[in-house]
C-alpha cells in the first residue's frame, strides 16, 4: 500500500485513473476513510485523475496519540499531493476535509487550482467537540455511532439501510478512537475564519439543505468571506456524495471542468472520439468508409448528438448505458442496432452474463417473444465473438 511520511505519521493514499487527466485530490470527513468517495469514484475518473487519502488517524493512515492540528492535516495533504506527483491540483473536501481545504487555501495556495468545500464550517463549538472527545475516550466509537449516522444522513437514508450506508457505519465503528479524537481536537481548536479572505483560488461551497452538522448558513458564511466564492445547496444531509451521488458529481464536474464543446465541430470531434471508444476503432473506421454523399449529413448528425451528447455524459457508467440501449432496442425490435450493441459490449469486455441478465429482465417487461428473438440473435453474436 502506498504511504507517504508526513511529520510523525504515515499517510495512506492512492491514485486512480488516467494520469493524463487533471488531478483531483479528495479529503474525507471525520469518522470515514477514503472509501466515502466510492459511490462517485467511477464517474469522477471519467474526468479526473482521482487522488484519495485517509486523513491522519483514519483508515490505513497512522493514528499517533495526542491532539492533532489543522496545520498537521494540511501538511498531510501537501505530502500526498507531492507523493502523487501533482504539481498543481484541484481539491474537494467534505466536513473535516473541507476544513483542511480552507487551511490549505490560506497557507499553501501555490499548488491549488480550484477548491470545493463540501458540508463544512470554519468555526465550531469547542465545548461540544471536547464533550465528544471525552465520550469517545471513555466509551469508544460505539457510544456515538448512532448520533454520527443521524448527522451524516437524512432519516430516510438511514432507514433504507442500503449497502453504502452500511459501509459508512462499519467504517466509523472501525475508526481508531485515538485517531478520531485527535481529529476532533483539530476541529475544536480550528482558527481559520478570520483568514478566509486570503483564499484567492476559485472556490465553490457545497451545502446540504438538511445538514444539521454544518447547516447551509455555515457554508454561506464561508462563501461570504472568500472573494468570488459561489455556493450550491444539495438535497441531502452531511455526506452528499453517498446520499445524492449523481447531483454531487454534477456539481463538482460543472465547477471543475472546462466545457469540452463550444462549437458544432467540437461536438463532432468529441462524439467521434467517444464513438470509437464505445464501438471500437475498427468498427467505426469501417462505417465511416461506407458513408455516401446521400447519408453524410445524417451520419454527422448521429455523431454529434448520439455520441457527442448522450454517450459522452458521465451520469451513467458505460455498462449501465449499454444495458439501457440493449433493452430499448429489444423492446422496439430494432434488431440491427441490437446486434451492433451486443457486439460492441463484448468487444469492450462486458461479460455475456450481463447480456443474459438484461434479456431475462426484458422477458418480463418487454415480452417473452422479444426476449426469445434477443436470445437467438445475441447467442449468434456471442458465439462469433468467441471464435474471434
Amino acid at each position: 500500500m502506498p504511504h507517504v511520511v508526513s511529520g510523525d505519521a504515515r499517510i495512506y493514499w492512492r491514485s486512480d485513473g488516467d494520469e493524463n487527466l487533471p488531478p483531483l485530490v479528495l479529503g474525507n470527513s471525520i469518522g470515514t476513510d477514503f472509501a466515502v468517495w466510492d459511490d462517485v469514484l467511477p464517474r469522477l475518473m471519467r474526468h479526473f485523475r482521482v487522488i484519495r487519502f485517509d486523513a491522519r488517524g483514519h483508515g490505513a493512515s497512522d493514528a499517533p496519540a495526542g491532539d492533532y492540528t489543522l496545520e498537521q492535516l494540511g501538511n498531510d495533504l501537501d505530502a500526498v499531493a507531492t507523493a502523487a506527483g501533482a504539481e498543481s491540483f484541484d481539491y474537494a473536501g467534505v466536513s473535516l476535509g473541507g476544513m483542511v481545504g480552507m487551511w490549505y487555501g490560506i497557507n499553501k495556495p501555490g499548488r491549488l487550482r480550484r477548491l470545493v468545500l463540501c458540508n463544512t464550517s470554519c468555526q465550531m463549538d469547542p465545548k461540544a467537540w471536547q464533550t465528544r472527545i471525552d465520550t469517545v475516550r471513555a466509551n469508544g466509537m460505539q457510544s456515538i455511532v448512532d448520533m454520527a449516522m443521524g448527522r451524516f444522513f437524512t432519516p430516510e437514508y438511514v432507514e433504507r439501510n442500503g449497502i453504502p450506508y452500511q459501509r459508512v457505519r462499519t467504517t466509523f465503528l472501525q475508526t481508531s478512537a485515538t485517531g478520531y479524537t485527535g481529529c476532533c481536537a483539530a476541529i475544536r481548536d480550528m482558527q481559520v475564519a478570520d483568514d478566509l479572505h486570503r483564499i484567492t483560488v476559485p472556490t465553490l461551497v457545497v451545502t446540504g439543505e438538511r445538514d444539521v452538522s454544518t447547516p447551509p448558513a455555515a457554508g454561506e458564511f464561508i462563501a461570504g468571506r472568500i472573494p468570488g466564492a459561489t455556493t450550491r445547496m444539495l438535497p441531502a444531509a452531511h455526506i452528499a456524495a453517498s446520499e445524492v451521488p449523481l447531483q454531487f458529481c454534477d456539481t463538482l464536474i460543472e465547477f471543475l471542468t472546462d466545457p469540452p464543446v463550444e462549437t458544432e465541430q467540437d461536438r463532432y470531434d468529441y462524439g467521434m472520439a467517444r464513438r470509437r471508444q464505445v464501438l471500437s476503432p475498427a468498427y467505426v473506421d469501417a462505417r465511416n468508409a461506407a458513408i455516401t454523399p446521400f447519408n453524410r449529413r445524417f451520419q454527422a448528425f448521429i455523431t454529434r448528438y448520439a455520441w457527442g451528447e448522450v454517450w459522452t455524459s458521465s451520469r451513467f457508467e458505460d455498462t449501465t448505458r449499454r444495458i439501457a440501449v440493449l433493452s430499448m432496442m429489444l423492446a422496439l425490435g430494432r434488431w440491427e442496432e441490437f446486434e451492433m450493441h451486443v457486439a460492441a459490449a463484448l468487444r469492450a469486455g462486458i461479460e455475456p452474463a450481463v447480456i443474459e441478465e438484461t434479456l431475462v429482465q426484458a422477458a418480463i417487461y418487454a415480452g417473452v417473444p422479444a426476449a426469445n428473438t434477443g436470445f437467438h440473435l445475441a447467442g449468434k453474436v456471442i458465439e462469433k465473438h468467441k471464435q474471434g
